[in-house]
């Protein structure tokens, strides 16, 4: 009993710390495994047993016999559908030739690179040498987002980055699911009618299961025919039916099906795909937790000595520095991308939670098949794991300096709040050169802005996945104006530190008007307008106008027409580099002369 809440405890532990410090969670989940694993059998105990015991002698440990391995299948499986659920049709076609290539060109070389260097260093049979490559093409989001969160990059950089992460994870899983069922059907002797005809029947029950049984779920939540508490559970227990069945008619194609089961439920019609995916994560965040403490206890001391080789460190160097940028590099030849940013991607390629965890799966299953070189196959994806984790979390910010991707100013603009007034200033910004992205609940608000032509995004601002979002690392500017004072409120308090670096500003509230009981020299968007002024100015006069300024007295005498018209509101000084608040005046010392005064409603 104390050992199965420690490992839930240790491992949403783990899962915090990785959160408050930025850094993956699969680093601090395997360190702590490998300390009440092999490390504490080998220096803390005095009899050499592990605080931790998954599996001991054959009969012993927490899980006997092969329960170990009937908890890891079924774990796995559950993580595999959820990364299917993330991987959408409409996002490979439109993603860009950049990311297209790495998924696909850049699998390929990874793949067939590091198959030949793991047959040749370690002398593994071709078969295990492309199992281990086919394990390390992943990279995943949940090991990228944390190294990037805090480097502000360039848009183009950290999306294909991300995308690459989000859209390989099941694509490299289904490599190597393809390549551990040839190696089971074959028994390990290679290409025979016997084998290929057990593969053909793997791909056969494994796309027709998890392709069925992914619109029947569908067909049965959309009718409404389970109930809105269980749909959850209902979903889960499909996904492990799936799977179970999937084996029964072809051993080893239960992976293969969920992760299909996933790909068609997260392309398809399902009413409940975003509730579906919210339970899905949180419940992977407590599998991941506990499969990976697990599986780095249940490694032996023995294990790790495989790996102190020199050849351990060959692997390492020619995967990290010279199989990555190749396979960057020919992914990006003829792109739009500069030679330091092909620099920057090549160096982020961290191997994520579904390497590791396939590995240890697929490695206990081949050595219980007396696979030869079977043992190699989880201590060296976790070397490689552990190695590309730590050496991008400590490096990448430091990297992105040296080659010159760091962004030193941080211009972006970040408008909460998508409205017509929000959409004709944030058109007034891009088209003055700035990044502008709109964010809002509202649905409408955000199809509007699409149409035209501005960067929004349905995001509710209470939301945590606001603030992972690695592709508004460059936004350095917040402007909070909803028609909600509480979220403009929450937004100015909450976000500020993440997006506003050079400065934050809210609507100023119906409250503060009405009582006149503000402070001028706070950072309010205007100086005396609330949402339903601008709402109210921009209706009728839905225009931007400019004036040109020589002198402080002109500035002042143009503001005072501009606060006498009833449905005119100042926004901006504009000066050739820059735009500034009227709040930013007095702060920054801006020079009025041949500025240009910009507001919005009525001419004067």
């Amino acid at each position: 009993m104390l050992e199965l809440a420690g490992i839930i405890i240790l491992g949403i532990f783990a899962q915090w710390f990785a959160w408050r410090f930025k850094i993956p969670a699969i680093l601090p989940l395997i360190l702590i495994g490998l300390l009440v694993g092999p490390i504490a059998a080998e220096f803390l105990t005095d009899d050499h047993s592990k605080y931790i015991e998954p599996i001991w002698n054959g009969t012993k440990g927490l899980f006997p016999g092969d329960g170990l391995y009937y908890f890891v299948s079924l774990a796995i499986s559950i993580i595999l559908f959820e990364g299917g659920l993330t991987l959408k049709r409409d996002e490979i076609k439109n993603v860009g030739p950049v990311i297209t290539k790495l998924i696909t060109l850049g699998s390929a070389v990874t793949f067939v690179g590091a198959g030949v260097l793991a047959h040749f260093i370690f002398g593994l049979g071709w078969e295990l040498s492309f199992l281990f490559s086919g394990l390390i093409i992943v990279t995943g989001p949940t090991v990228i987002t944390p190294i990037l969160r805090n480097i502000p990059l360039k848009k183009d950089v950290s999306t294909v980055l991300k995308w690459e992460g989000i859209l390989i994870d099941p694509i490299g899983a289904l490599v190597a699911v393809l390549v551990f069922e040839f190696i089971s059907v074959g028994g390990g002797s290679g290409f025979t009618k016997t084998a290929l005809t057990e593969f053909g029947k793997i791909l056969l029950f494994g796309t027709s299961f998890g392709f069925t049984f992914a619109h029947a779920l569908t067909f049965v939540i959309n009718k409404k025919w389970i109930p809105h508490y269980l749909m959850n559970v209902v979903s889960l227990s499909t996904v492990l039916l799936v799977f179970v069945e999937s084996e029964v008619f072809a051993h080893e194609s239960g992976l293969l099906a969920v992760v299909v089961m996933g790909m068609v439920l997260g392309n398809g019609k399902l009413k409940n795909l975003n509730e579906l995916l919210y339970f899905k994560e949180s419940l992977s965040v407590l599998l991941i937790s506990i499969l990976f403490i697990l599986l780095a206890a249940n490694i032996n001391m023995e294990d790790l000595m495989l790996l102190y080789s020199w050849k351990t460190v060959v692997l390492f160097v020619f995967v990290v520095f010279v199989i990555r940028p190749s396979a960057v590099f020919l992914s990006t030849y003829k792109s739009n991308l500069k030679l330091n940013e092909k620099l920057f991607i090549s160096w982020v390629g961290p191997r994520g939670i579904v390497a590791a965890g396939i590995a240890s799966l697929f490695g206990s299953k081949l050595l219980k098949q007396g696979i030869e070189g079977a043992e190699y196959i989880t201590p060296l994806v976790f070397m490689i794991v552990l190695g590309t984790v730590l050496l991008n979390a400590t490096t990448a910010r430091l990297f992105a300096k040296i080659v010159g991707v760091f962004l030193k100013n941080s211009d972006g603009i970040l408008i909460v709040g998508a409205s017509k007034s929000s959409r004709l200033i944030a058109r007034y910004l891009k088209d003055f050169g700035k990044r502008v992205v709109l964010i809002d609940a509202n649905k409408l608000f955000i199809e509007q802005s699409n149409k035209a032509g501005l960067e929004a995004y349905e995001v509710n601002v209470y939301d945590d996945d606001l603030t992972d979002n690695i592709e508004l690392n460059d936004i350095g500017y917040l402007i909070a104006m909803t028609g909600s004072d509480a979220v403009n409120n929450y937004a100015f308090k909450n976000l500020s530190k993440v997006f506003g670096d050079h400065g934050a500003f809210r609507l100023i509230s119906s409250e503060e008007v009405k009582s006149e009981n503000f402070d001028q020299k706070h950072q309010y968007f205007t100086p005396k307008d609330d949402y339903i002024n601008l709402s109210e100015a921009v209706r009728d006069y839905p225009k931007i106008h400019e004036i040109l300024l020589h002198s402080e007295d002109e500035f002042k005498t143009n503001l005072e027409k501009i606060h006498r018209k009833l449905q005119s509101i100042p926004l901006f000084i504009k000066t050739n580099n820059n735009i500034y608040l009227l709040s930013e005046i007095e702060s920054k010392e801006i020079s009025i002369e041949n500025a240009t005064l910009v507001y919005i409603g009525d001419k004067i």
